[in-house]
């Protein structure tokens, strides 16, 4: 295979080989198929090491540009040239200006919370749906149950117990139309007269919209690098329920530790108030083991919200939640005159693509490919913003937070990062006080964006940070 490496370069071996190896497909060079050397004759070809190769060979297989086939290597994926490539990424220019020509078309969006779509397994998906829809009976295109069909509760109990380490009933998983409709039966289903709801600050302003559309005062807690303050939670008076994201706090992504965890417990068992505990991302812990749920603490007190949008794709809209036993008749009440059921047939797809493993082997593999991201934009960070950053939270989820020391995100400076067709999103926004170092602070949320988006993102968001350093 023809490829050219400079050992010079300040960009890795890997990554160039990777590259290479994508620009050769994306022109056509490359054809649908077509093999592959194997990595050890690569290796031995560029004089590399045979990891070298077999890096770049997984990012490749990763972000779907290659495929194996076993006993016969590696080939060119399926489906790529159907789709136009219209330019080359060019990251010397002379100005800002010069990139303003197709915004919305081309434009790098960092929200958080979206995952890698284009990896959506549609041929998992389609093939399981024209299975099951020739497979289910006549009575199962009725009504379904409020509760959700009982073979994904049996599935979503079990995948917790493996996974999380959860034990749960199946009879107390009540499936939902995406965790937002379960945050708003929740609050419904609690809510009384003059009672406050306990929120992280900062937090999800659209779940905070939920929350406060259901009649409730909210009492913000302001959160650091251990989560939320539990010693601040005591003084609050006439508490319905604690909304909280422990295990990867949202958005600074910070681990609430057992001793707080202890204390959120042990306060909501003497004050007679639930915990709503929001797992909205657990599956991608990039360092250590998974953390331990809040919910096996005390399932009596806490309320488990769990959802497939971030793991699979946000149109599903199937999510779910744990219920202690003295909530279910009530919930299925409230549950049957707001909607009567979530969708059944996409329920059995997704129980048996949990049952034959084929969720968990997807959630491993987009798990390497968002950790390569992560560490990559990471990288292009401390190569544009050498010394002038720190990351915040742990090394999980969709999205980093990033504290800049001498930077400020004004309105202003946020509006030229927009029109130059980046979107970056202050912490501030999602602040119910103002604190001054969330001024200096940012989301960049990665997981839908390709290596070259967030490499291009970064790097003009850099040239426009340092020409407007005092706005």
């Amino acid at each position: 295979m023809w490829i050219t490496i400079n050992r010079n370069s300040n960009i890795s071996l890997s990554r160039q080989i990777y590259c290479k190896i994508k620009d050769m497909i994306l022109d056509g060079t490359l054809k649908f198929e077509q093999k592959l050397p194997s990595s050890r004759t690569l290796s031995k070809e560029l004089s590399v090491s045979r990891n070298t190769v077999l890096d770049a060979y997984n990012q490749l297989m990763a972000e779907g540009y290659l495929d194996t086939k076993n006993g016969y290597g590696t080939f060119v994926s399926k489906g790529i040239l159907e789709y136009k490539v219209d330019f080359k990424l060019n990251y010397t220019f002379e100005s800002v200006d010069n990139l303003h020509i197709n915004k919305q078309k081309n434009c790098i969006d960092f929200r958080s919370g979206i995952p890698e779509l284009k990896l959506f397994p549609r041929k998992e998906f389609s093939k399981l749906y024209k299975q099951i829809l020739y497979d289910l009976s006549d009575s199962d295109f009725r009504y379904g149950s409020v509760a959700g069909v009982w073979c994904l509760r049996v599935e979503i109990s079990e995948y917790l117990f493996r996974t999380r380490g959860i034990r749960c009933n199946p009879k107390n998983v009540m499936i939902v139309s995406g965790s937002t409709q379960g945050l708003s039966l929740i609050s419904q289903l609690l809510y009384k007269n003059n009672k406050k709801v306990v929120v992280e600050d900062p937090i999800h302003k659209g779940l905070l919209k939920v929350i406060l559309s259901a009649g409730y005062s909210v009492v913000g807690i302001k959160v650091d690098d251990k989560g939320i303050d539990t010693d601040l939670i005591k003084s609050v008076k006439d508490v319905s329920f604690v909304y909280t994201t422990p295990s990867h706090q949202y958005p600074l992504g910070g681990i609430l530790p057992i001793q707080r965890r202890l204390e959120l417990i042990r306060c909501a068992t003497e004050n007679s108030y639930y915990i709503i505990e929001d797992d909205y991302d657990s599956e991608f812990r990039y360092e250590g083991p998974p953390i331990s749920s809040l919910y096996e603490l005390n399932p009596r007190k806490v309320i488990y919200i769990g959802s497939f949008s971030k793991i699979l794709s946000p149109a599903i809209r199937v999510g779910f939640m744990l219920l202690p036993d003295n909530l279910l008749e009530d919930y299925k009440a409230l549950k049957m005159y707001s909607d009567v059921h979530t969708e059944t047939i996409v329920q059995y797809v997704l129980a048996e693509f949990i049952r034959d493993g084929s969720l968990e082997k997807y959630i491993f593999r987009m798990k390497k490919l968002y950790n390569r991201k992560r560490k990559h934009l990471i990288e292009v960070l401390n190569t544009e913003f050498k010394n002038e950053f720190k990351i915040k939270g742990e090394a999980a989820g969709l999205h980093i937070v990033v504290h800049f020391y001498n930077i400020k995100f004004t309105e202003s400076l946020i509006n030229k990062v927009f029109e130059a067709n980046i979107k970056v999103y202050p912490i501030q926004q999602y602040a119910i006080k103002d604190i001054l170092e969330y001024d200096h602070e940012i989301i960049l949320g990665y997981a839908h964006l390709s290596i070259d988006e967030i490499e291009k993102g970064i790097k003009i968001l850099s040239k426009i940070i340092h020409m407007n350093q005092d706005i």
